[in-house]
């Protein structure tokens, strides 16, 4: 039998023993833990060449993995070690669609969803179809704006997308992951069966004790019934997946905490019995987890994934691959071993490695963020991505003279100045008559001046003649034009 995600194409199979009928749902995936490993990649090899066995020590299974990298802040039961060590787990984190991407807070999930696969688990993201049309509370000091059906609807598109992508195992005998939409469940469900069925096993006390819901009742615009019911939403979607998937774990930021705890309440109110009398081997079937990673933050206690111009989106249509690159360059020194931890699947020798050269009297400055932003941006973008974040990088260095493609110089353009000129103000024009167009240079005088002591270059080539004229052949790809006027000023220009 198969789950089909609503208003997608894909398809995700179930095992033959799924039945939406029976209240003893399995898995045929859960197995024995005899042989599984924990990949950890390095900078030349992919995750399967460097495998950390977590049979070889208690310290290496998925829960020490995760607190060694910073991962780990809460979890609702140590027998999560046990229950790793025993089968094979399915693992989820919730998704809303508030966007048409995901941003580098996002990113956390993934990475710790990723660290469960190459522990041998399956990884399960959860795309918030339903929650997503009513908002999460937490954390916001306003309602969320409604959106409409139809956006809603691409957001989830390109969220699922970007999912696939990031967690395609790593080797091939890794567990595939699974995504579904929790629109699939709540869609179909009217109102009376919810609150027969789901809202009697909530206590109004404890949902306004949530402290998302009592700052929101504090302050001056409350909190609307539609986000109160929020927690109890998701707190269904882990009996659900319980029930019917044998999902037994669920992930999230620390910030969700409260909605994990209400979904692991809820699981043992419906599925099990309240004095802990469970029949028929209940108390493992539906024996459920919660774990909680830290918010992704600074040194100086500021989020990390905030750039001037807003989030830093994952999705390559809404922020280029060279920003995102750039953005992981700009971290600080004290903040790089706590990231490269947090954000990369380097080995913690490796890592220890990285930090102590960072104190060694040969150290070349930023070395250590080149390695963070590198690794970030190949698992995010891939090897394409960084490679054209890479040559964009090097074509926008001060003094550069690599050469230049129109592919690079527009992964490069939203952080470069630009300018917009017709092709009739080009060619055949003086280049210092360019200069001043594009508003580098005060004077046509001041140009030549300039191109004569051999601080201009077009496109990276060093000028020298200062009567040089512009031709077609000056133009990359009969369009784009990089100007620059000493080592740090360039203007890429764009022909209309």
């Amino acid at each position: 039998m198969t789950i089909r995600s609503r208003r997608s194409s894909d398809i995700i199979p179930l095992p033959s023993s799924f039945s939406s009928h029976r209240r003893h749902a399995s898995y045929s995936t859960a197995r024995p833990f005899t042989s599984t490993t924990c990949n950890a990649a390095t900078s030349t090899q992919q995750a399967e060449n460097t495998e950390i066995n977590i049979q070889d020590s208690s310290s290496n299974n998925i829960v020490h993995v995760l607190r060694s990298r910073g991962l780990l802040q809460e979890i609702t039961s140590p027998e999560l070690e046990a229950a790793a060590a025993r089968e094979s787990l399915l693992v989820y984190c919730g998704f809303d669609p508030t966007a048409d991407s995901l941003h580098l807070g996002n990113l956390l999930g993934i990475i710790v969803l990723s660290w469960f696969q190459r522990c041998g688990h399956r990884p399960v993201a959860l795309l918030g179809g339903a929650t997503g049309r009513v908002g999460d509370p937490s954390g916001k000091s306003a309602e969320r704006p409604v959106l409409s059906e139809a956006l809603i609807e691409a957001n989830i598109s390109a969220i699922e997308r970007t999912l696939r992508h990031l967690l395609t195992p790593p080797s091939k005998n890794l567990p595939e992951p699974m995504i579904v939409n929790n629109l699939d469940w709540f869609g179909p469900m009217p109102l009376l069966t919810f609150l027969r069925d789901i809202g009697k096993y909530a206590r109004v006390g404890t949902m306004i004790a949530k402290e998302s819901v009592r700052k929101r009742m504090e302050s001056e615009s409350g909190i609307s019934y539609t986000e109160f019911t929020y927690q109890l939403l998701q707190g269904y979607d882990f009996v659900h997946m319980a029930r019917e998937m044998g999902v037994k774990v669920q992930v999230g930021g620390s910030d969700q905490w409260g909605n994990i705890i209400a979904g692991t309440d809820l699981v043992r109110r419906m599925l099990g019995k309240e004095d802990g009398d469970y029949n028929n081997g209940e108390e493992d079937q539906y024996q459920c987890f919660g774990l909680t990673f830290p918010l992704l933050l600074k040194s100086d206690g500021s989020k990390f994934g905030k750039s001037e111009g807003g989030a830093v989106w994952l999705s390559p249509e809404k922020l280029s691959a060279y920003e995102f690159y750039q953005f992981l360059l700009k971290t600080t020194d004290a903040d790089v071993p706590k990231f490269l931890k947090m954000l990369t699947f380097l080995p913690l020798e490796e890592i220890d490695a990285i930090e102590q050269s960072m104190k060694a009297a040969e150290y070349v400055p930023n070395a250590a963020q080149k390695r963070l932003a590198e690794e970030v941006t190949r698992f995010v973008r891939g090897e394409e991505g960084l490679a054209q974040a890479l040559n964009a990088t090097a074509a926008l260095a001060p003094g550069s003279s690599a050469k230049l493609d129109a592919a690079t110089l527009e992964a490069a353009a939203a952080d470069a100045p630009s300018a917009v000129l017709s092709r009739d103000q080009i060619i055949g024009q003086p280049l210092a008559d360019i200069l001043v167009a594009a508003g580098m240079q005060p004077s046509k005088a001041a140009g030549r001046r300039m191109i004569k002591g051999g601080g201009i270059r077009v496109n990276n080539m060093k000028i020298e003649d200062e009567g040089h004229v512009l031709s077609e052949g000056d133009l990359i790809e009969g369009r784009l034009m990089l100007l620059a006027a000493g080592k740090k000023n360039k203007t890429l220009v764009k022909i209309e």
